[in-house]
């Protein structure tokens, strides 16, 4: 399992996160593929096509996972713990409520400082 340094060092690994993709558009894409068009810059034809992107999961400790996905399987490549005060916050923001959900502000902020992206 990869830690933030290792992602950090990784340009190609870097290069391929796609900051804009959510856990949502991840299942439409790649689970329901062929079955809902999905506008812009995503053409899922085959288990070749993939996206690499971070998601947070609070069904236990909250972590931050980076998930590499195509229409065959998902891949955890990283477990990233937030710091604790980060984590208190999105908490409280989500109303501490179990599920995954997509990085965004304050979370996608500290990501991309950590990782000089």
């Amino acid at each position: 399992m990869l830690k933030l340094e290792d992602i950090r060092k990784s340009l190609d690994l870097l290069n391929d996160i796609d900051w804009e993709m959510t856990p949502e558009l991840a299942v439409t894409l790649y689970m329901e593929w062929g079955n809902n068009p999905v506008a812009g810059k995503y053409n899922i034809k085959s288990k070749r096509d993939f996206s690499t992107y971070f998601v947070i999961n609070t069904w236990h400790e909250p972590v931050i996972y980076l998930i590499r996905r195509n229409i065959e399987d998902g891949i955890e490549l990283a477990t990233i713990k937030m710091p604790e005060g980060l984590k208190n916050r999105f908490l409280k923001s989500i109303g501490h409520n179990k599920g995954v959900y997509c990085i965004e502000g304050e979370v996608k902020d500290w990501l991309k400082d950590k990782l000089d992206a």
